[in-house]
């Protein structure tokens, strides 16, 4: 099958280290975490009581007073990490086929903070006037596919429409899943991500009561660090990534910006358990070794890996043994990085913001630190570009998700040539 060949065009970010791409870029090469002590709720009763916020998001902008009411913040994210992407890529959707633009924007959770409020306005009301307190948006504000939804309303795309939800893999499925609609001519256009607004009390609770998060909390910004010996735990955040991508011809023909080409795409299950990994590395390494193969890229001209590397003990142990089981004598030569020791865990838009890391990598030659890295652990023994960004010609990236649930996914990324 010839497929056609896919490039980014366009990035968005909203995050907890800033709400562009260029603040977001910045903090991540200046090692400047996201992380602080709760602000949104009182977490002095939970174990953990630190993640990293959203702060200075401005919506005014984009969505009507009456617009914002009506939707959830998962949703709004979405859509201002997709107005900078669209922004970004010089594209005039007034004037495109619409049925040739579509939209992939998941969410690990959708939209918790609709269904606490609602929940709390029923019980305070009681069983006798709650029920005719309860909002007649309440489904269309909580569910996942309203992401994509009110994004192609608000940019009147009637192309491919749908949403993913596997959890911390769902930036990456979307991002990989719109790539193929692309590639088999379904639509010239995506746009495509995560989003996830999922810090309240039940969804951090949640969390706390898996004991999933770190609790340095008088540490916070020294609290995610992945590959560290003395990691904890992940440090839960919020935001969205969206990516604008085009077939090439389409965009060429535009004179579009173009950060990378995407070649390659990966996915699998471990098909072990509901929260932990595959101790063997299976699934992930199988996940990484499709992307390849469908990308027809060798192991060896990978130079750069942005790790899942959640700062959780099992999940860098594991990702570390699938990279050399993988990579061989190269997983040496690697650098690998997380990026979450600066953002974060954004969960279902984790991917989303990590594959607009990689295509900034692979634009400014640079590879991104893992900060915090001060205590290496005999287990996880690859070269994480410690504490300071690295320059270095970044010809092909790979970017790994991976899930509650087993599920895995990886893109590869490469640096365009005509």
């Amino acid at each position: 099958m010839n497929n056609k060949r896919v490039v980014i065009t366009g990035l968005g970010t909203v995050t907890p280290v800033g709400n562009t791409v260029k603040d977001f870029w910045d903090s991540l090469i200046e090692g400047r975490s996201g992380v602080k002590k709760i602000q949104c709720f009182d977490p002095s009763k939970f174990s953990s009581q630190i993640a990293a916020e959203v702060h200075d998001f401005n919506l005014s902008k984009y969505m009507t007073p009456k617009e914002i009411r009506k939707t959830d913040r998962f949703v709004h994210f979405a859509i201002v990490a997709s107005e900078e992407a669209v922004r970004d890529s010089k594209i005039n959707l007034g004037n495109e086929d619409p049925y040739r633009v579509g939209v992939i924007v998941g969410s690990g959770i959708g939209g918790l903070h609709t269904v606490e409020r609602e929940h709390a306005k029923y019980f305070k009301h009681g069983p006798e006037k709650g029920p005719s307190k309860i909002s007649p948006f309440l489904i269309p504000m909580l569910i996942v596919n309203m992401a994509s939804g009110q994004v192609s309303i608000h940019f009147k795309a009637k192309g491919p429409n749908t949403a993913v939800v596997t959890a911390c893999a769902t930036g990456n499925h979307a991002i990989g899943d719109a790539c193929r609609i692309i590639q088999r001519d379904e639509a010239s256009v995506m746009i495509a991500g995560g989003s996830e607004a999922a810090i309240t009390i039940m969804g951090f609770g949640g969390f706390c009561a898996l004991r999933a998060l770190s609790t340095r909390n008088d540490e916070p910004e020294r609290a995610c660090r992945p590959f560290d010996k003395e990691r904890d735990g992940f440090v839960m955040g919020e935001g969205a990534g969206v990516v604008i991508l085009e077939e090439l011809e389409h965009a060429l023909k535009r004179n579009a910006p173009i950060y990378c080409e995407v070649v390659g795409y990966g996915m699998s299950a471990d098909a072990y358990h509901i929260t932990a990994p595959d101790p063997s590395g299976d699934g992930a390494r199988r996940c990484m070794q499709l992307c390849l193969a469908d990308g027809s890229l060798k192991p060896e001209e990978v130079n750069y890996i942005n790790a899942h590397g959640t700062s959780t003990i099992y999940n860098d142990r594991v990702e570390t043994l699938a990279i050399k089981q993988l990579f061989g004598d190269h997983a040496k030569k690697l650098a690998v990085s997380s990026t979450k020791s600066v953002t974060a865990h954004l969960l279902g838009a984790a991917g989303g913001i990590e594959a607009a890391a990689c295509a900034m990598a692979i634009k400014n030659s640079i590879a991104p630190p893992t900060i915090n890295y001060e205590n290496p652990d005999p287990e996880c023994d690859l070269d994480y570009v410690p504490n300071k960004p690295r320059k270095m010609n970044i010809d092909v990236a790979l970017s790994t998700s991976l899930g509650f649930g087993g599920h895995n996914a990886c893109l590869a990324f490469k640096k365009f040539t005509a």
